[in-house]
C-alpha cells in the first residue's frame, strides 16, 4: 500500500475512536432471556454496578431496568462504558405479575419470573365420587373393592 492510503486509513480509525468516545452517552447492557418449564429468566450484563444503583419496575408486560455505573477517576484511556442506562424489555412470554426474584453476582443481574400458564387442569368431582361409592369403574359391570 502507498503512504496516502495508509494515512487515510489511520485518520479514519482515529475519527472512529473519537466518535465512539464522544458519543458514548448512555450505555446499554446486553440481555438474554431463557425459558424453562416454570420460569422465564432474564440475564443482564451489568458489571461494576452497585446493587443499590439498580432499579426495576414491571408493568404491562414490560420490565424496565435502570441503573448507573460511575466513571472511574484518573483514567488515561476509557473504553468501558459508564453513566446512566435504562432498558425497557418486553416479556417474550406471559409471566405472573410481581413474581420476579432478582440476584446480582459476577456482574450479571439474573431476574427469574414465574410463567403464567394459559390452561388450568379441571377435575370432575363426580368422577372421583363415583369411584369412592363403588360405581362400575371397569366398564363391564364388575366392582372393585
Amino acid at each position: 500500500m502507498n503512504e496516502p492510503v495508509l494515512a487515510r486509513l489511520q485518520h479514519l480509525m482515529t475519527l472512529r475512536e473519537e466518535v465512539e468516545t464522544l458519543g458514548a452517552g448512555p450505555w446499554t447492557p446486553t440481555a438474554d432471556w431463557a425459558d424453562s418449564d416454570a420460569y422465564l429468566t432474564l440475564h443482564l450484563d451489568v458489571p461494576g454496578i452497585d446493587p443499590e444503583r439498580l432499579e426495576m419496575h414491571e408493568e404491562g408486560g414490560m420490565l424496565t431496568v435502570a441503573g448507573e455505573r460511575a466513571a472511574p477517576q484518573g483514567l488515561l484511556s476509557a473504553e468501558r462504558p459508564s453513566g446512566v442506562f435504562r432498558r425497557v424489555l418486553t416479556f417474550p412470554r406471559e409471566v405472573m405479575p410481581q413474581s420476579g426474584e432478582a440476584h446480582l453476582a459476577g456482574g450479571v443481574l439474573t431476574v427469574r419470573f414465574q410463567k403464567k400458564h394459559p390452561t388450568i387442569d379441571v377435575h370432575s368431582a363426580d368422577m372421583h365420587g363415583a369411584d369412592k361409592q363403588g360405581a362400575d369403574t371397569h366398564g363391564d359391570g364388575s366392582h372393585s373393592g
